[in-house]
């Protein structure tokens, strides 16, 4: 099979169109065909093995080489055959999925059973591989992290990306009343996923009109807490998703610093880590009876072919795409 391999650190280019054996699915595992999957922060921080300061973390990148050699962390195809024990599937079934050690970047993966779900009917390939890790990601900071009920005031900063898109479908399907700030030229986008009200990024990030908020979804920012704090009510939550990249420490030296402020103020600040979250499964059947209600959908802004996938890493990395960008495979 064709599988894009990483052998060391560097930009999209060290991404090799390279053959390797089609996986064995093991005990509890099913193979997957892919058809469809979408890139992220998560697979350029692991390609470029920045921040540095994630090297020595465990489940980090990897300290002197790649940890993991085929990135992909969000999978929809078929199941084309199952291990030992994997009952839950059977070949031909449709799924779709968040892979924490990567894979997708390859025709076939093999997937433990528990991290799958049924495909949501209502999606082609190309759209469920926009949904697996953005959107648990923003289910997690809404629902969990942010606790999101009627009648909160939610503050989604970065709300036409990737998480931003699906945090202001789900803050609404919770309840709330929803600011989205992001880029003048996605405004209309925001205001049609449900958006109350749409903030110009280049103008104010922050905005206080509207607030205090309940809530604040601050996704890949780069304020201080201190600055987050002025925007929320005496009581509210900032949930940091992410956050202006760098090659040594940021962000997660920002990021943990919030963390540790936050622990001498009447607010506070958490993080949603869908990575470590052990119940996937269970965020994607409840994302997909949102889809298939009409509350939540994906934004796919690309579609790029599975040749084109560096190019489609180094358009992600920009920074500029609306929603999702996915790659047939």
């Amino acid at each position: 099979m064709k599988a894009y391999v990483l052998r060391s650190y560097g930009s999209p280019d060290a991404l090799q169109l390279t053959d390797v054996p089609v996986p064995v699915p093991g005990p509890g595992e099913v193979l997957v065909r892919v058809r469809a999957t979408s890139v992220q922060p998560w697979d350029w921080h692991f390609m470029r093995g920045e921040p540095y300061v994630a090297r020595l973390m465990p489940g980090g990148p990897g300290l002197r080489r790649p940890r993991i050699t085929i990135l992909g962390a969000d999978v929809a195809g078929q199941v084309e055959a199952v291990g030992p024990g994997a009952t839950e599937f059977q070949p031909g079934d449709e799924v779709f999925g968040m892979l924490p050690e990567g894979g997708a970047f390859a025709e076939y993966v093999c997937v433990p059973q528990r991290d799958l779900a049924p495909k949501p009917g209502t999606l082609s390939f190309e759209e469920a591989a926009a949904v697996p890790l953005a959107a648990c990601t923003a289910l997690l900071a809404v629902r969990d992290a942010g606790r999101v009920r009627p009648g909160h005031r939610v503050l989604v900063n970065g709300a036409s990306g990737g998480v931003g898109t699906f945090a202001v479908q789900l803050a609404k399907a919770y309840g709330a009343h929803v600011t989205g700030v992001c880029g003048g030229r996605n405004a209309d986008l925001v205001r049609s996923l449900g958006a109350d009200e749409v903030v110009d990024r280049t103008k104010e990030d922050l905005p206080r009109d509207g607030g205090p908020y309940d809530v604040l979804l601050y996704v890949a920012g780069n304020r201080s807490f201190a600055e987050c704090r002025r925007v929320l009510t005496p009581r509210g939550v900032c949930v940091l998703v992410g956050g202006a990249a760098g090659r040594w420490l940021q962000p997660a030296g920002r990021m943990f610093a919030t963390l540790a402020l936050s622990a001498f103020a009447s607010q506070r600040a958490v993080t949603a880590d869908v990575i470590r979250y052990p119940y996937s499964r269970r965020n994607l059947v409840e994302l997909t009876g949102l889809i298939e209600s009409g509350k939540v959908r994906p934004v796919v802004d690309r579609v790029h072919t599975f040749d084109e996938l560096p190019a489609a890493v180094r358009y992600q990395e920009e920074g500029h795409a609306p929603g999702k960008v996915v790659v047939t495979v």
